[in-house]
């Protein structure tokens, strides 16, 4: 990952998410260029991952800071690495971001997940992350996902997330 560089998405990169989208979620109901620039224009946080220029990945979080006592919470909306770029570490660098801005705010952190997607799976067990149950064919294609959830701060006892049901 030497010459990867992440900063901050822009709506000038919605088109290239939208066709790494069409490649990497083919029958998830890939999300458009529209749907990245209204991400963007809520106010969500996404982080780009650009080698040598070139958009090559992405991801963002929505954040919702605790009030009146209630525990902030962030909710892990996309990432996507481009498949010629895939294994170099660049997927972790771009959750790490996103979960250090969740942190910021304390925020325990929600995802869903395809039960088959073996290597996002070991990429969200390993930054914390807790299976807490299945969502019968989430995706337009039929498939399952899991709902994931990590403590802030990625906090874990003996090796599982100290907020995993138990």
């Amino acid at each position: 990952m030497s010459d990867v560089v992440l900063d901050a998405l822009t709506e000038a990169d919605a088109e290239r998410c939208a066709e790494l989208e069409a490649i990497l979620f083919p029958g998830d109901d890939p999300w458009s260029a529209r749907a990245f620039r209204d991400e963007l224009r809520a106010g969500h946080r996404y982080l780009a991952a650009r080698d040598d220029g070139r958009l090559i990945g992405y991801g963002g979080v929505a954040l919702l800071p605790g009030r009146l006592g209630q525990q902030a919470e962030a909710e892990i909306h996309t990432i996507g690495v481009d498949p010629a770029h895939q294994g170099r570490g660049v997927g972790r660098a771009l959750l790490d971001g996103l979960l250090a801005a969740a942190d910021e705010i304390g925020a325990t952190t929600y995802l869903e997940v395809r039960v088959d997607n073996a290597p996002a799976l070991g990429l969200y067990r390993a930054a914390g992350f807790a299976v807490l149950g299945t969502r019968r064919r989430y995706y337009s294609s039929g498939a399952d996902a899991h709902t994931m959830r990590r403590p802030p701060g990625g906090v874990t006892v003996g090796g599982t997330p100290a907020d995993a049901p138990r």
